[in-house]
């Protein structure tokens, strides 16, 4: 997939009263599948029992009725849930979360969306003091933290454990009591809180929380650790607020109907095509989305242009995910699956619109298709700018080396791709659409929560 992959989604849901636990979670996991589509699990309490079931696969695959039936507590409170990629260990099941482990605290599992730094040499220190690790996961680094500070309250635990860690994160917990949520002080992964009639739940996107049966309330805050206590939504601000969120959160991972620290992602796509126009106007008679990535910011540069916004290319719904072929003549033609171009480039010229270019295999290919359909000329515009660097904050945007930014000029790629004219959005343009600071340490380097000694997505596998 020529494309950043996807990163983890976390739900979590405390109740006064029982409630379907297991139901509520496995709908939020459907509004989060678009966010990790290798691994789900759950675990759900009811304050005496506390269940778990994950396993690989996408959500429904997981969590078949049988499945479902195993979680159903009487009385279930309270519940953690997750959809993972992985960024950091294999995609193998005992990565796969709530990871959970039986602790001062009780059992306690962890959910978590995002990427330690300092993953590496946590682990190394609390191996030589005795800790035995059951994953390769650095979600499990936290859980080992926070099984040694059981002297304190789980929320005290977790502001205690934050002045450790280092990175972009998202991270909620859960014991027989009750349901803790924490976000870094960059705020780099999203989090959001929702009201339920007798609780609260936690989700990474409010569309989640919606279908969870919660009212959207507020964002956790970058820094601050909240939980549910006697029934109150009780917070504490662990470490001092710096935001700087993932603008890729509004470029492309977020649904478009989320609203991420009070900037909705559908709008935030349409005002960076808007941008993307001002910068980069084309000589052209229609624009045409890349499917679905690049809907919201072709809207935009076709209002701003006064260009007609045209279907021009068709994303077949039945071809599920393209996973990696064995030649490439099997690659080119799973993008043929995905994509094919209707009639309305037929003899026009074309501004094609797309939210980035990684490897700019799928862009070449899409590129070539529209010629071949008869478009005369084809302007590519992307709504973001160059990917030169990988992410360490839980977006798996391929290796450097791969990244066909890093070792080529715009115009280099430009001929790579075949397109006419090739334009990148800058990166004060995605800051004026987003309205605010954020990360954007892929295109520029500049990582504001710090960046792992060894940068390998396996480097917890090595001993």
């Amino acid at each position: 997939m020529d494309k950043p992959r996807e990163e983890c989604g976390v739900l979590g849901l405390w109740s006064e009263e029982p409630l379907d636990a297991a139901g509520l979670l496995h709908l939020g996991l459907l509004a989060l599948q678009h966010r990790g589509q290798e691994a789900a699990g759950m675990a759900v309490s009811d304050g005496k029992e506390f269940l778990v079931e994950k396993d690989l696969g996408l959500v429904n695959q997981v969590f078949t009725e049988e499945r479902l039936a195993r979680l159903r507590l009487g009385e279930a409170r309270m519940g953690l849930a997750h959809t993972r990629y992985s960024t950091t260990g294999s995609n193998l099941r005992f990565n796969a979360q709530p990871l959970t482990a039986r602790t001062a605290h009780g059992v306690l599992a962890i959910a978590h969306n995002g990427n330690f730094t300092n993953a590496k040499p946590l682990r190394d220190r609390l191996l030589l003091e005795g800790a035995t690790f059951q994953s390769t996961s650095d979600t499990e680094v936290m859980l080992l933290l926070l099984a040694r500070l059981g002297h304190l309250s789980l929320p005290e635990a977790a502001a205690e454990a934050m002045k450790t860690l280092e990175g972009g994160y998202s991270i909620l917990l859960m014991d027989r009591r009750t349901v803790v949520a924490l976000r870094d002080p960059h705020g780099v992964r999203p989090l959001a809180i929702g009201k339920l009639p007798k609780g609260y739940a936690f989700a990474s996107e409010p569309p989640a929380l919606e279908l969870m049966g919660a009212r959207y309330l507020r964002d956790v805050r970058p820094g601050e650790v909240v939980w549910v206590e006697e029934g109150e939504l009780k917070s504490l601000q662990a470490l001092p607020p710096n935001p700087a969120p993932c603008a890729f959160e509004w470029i492309y991972f977020a649904r478009p109907d989320s609203l991420l620290d009070g900037v909705e992602a559908y709008e935030a796509r349409v005002r960076m095509g808007m941008e993307l126009f001002r910068e980069a106007p084309a000589e052209a008679d229609i624009v045409v989305p890349v499917p679905d990535s690049g809907i919201g910011a072709a809207v935009g540069y076709a209002k701003a242009s006064g260009l007609p916004l045209e279907y021009g290319l068709y994303k077949n719904p039945y071809a599920g995910r393209t996973f990696i072929q064995p030649t490439q003549a099997l690659r080119d033609l799973k993008t043929r699956l995905k994509l094919s171009p209707t009639s309305a480039v037929r003899g026009r010229r074309v501004v094609l619109i797309d939210d980035s270019i990684v490897r700019g295999t799928t862009s070449r290919h899409i590129v070539a298709m529209l010629k071949e359909a008869g478009a005369r000329e084809v302007h590519f515009r992307v709504s973001s700018p160059p990917i030169r660097f990988p992410c360490y904050y839980g977006i798996d945007t391929a290796a450097r080396k791969e990244l066909i930014a890093a070792e080529k000029s715009v115009e280099e790629i430009r001929a790579f791709i075949g397109a006419d004219t090739l334009a990148f959005l800058s990166e004060e343009g995605v800051k004026r659409a987003i309205g605010g600071p954020v990360c954007l340490a892929c295109f520029n380097g500049h990582y504001p929560a710090g960046v792992p000694v060894e940068g390998e997505k396996l480097a917890l596998e090595i001993f």
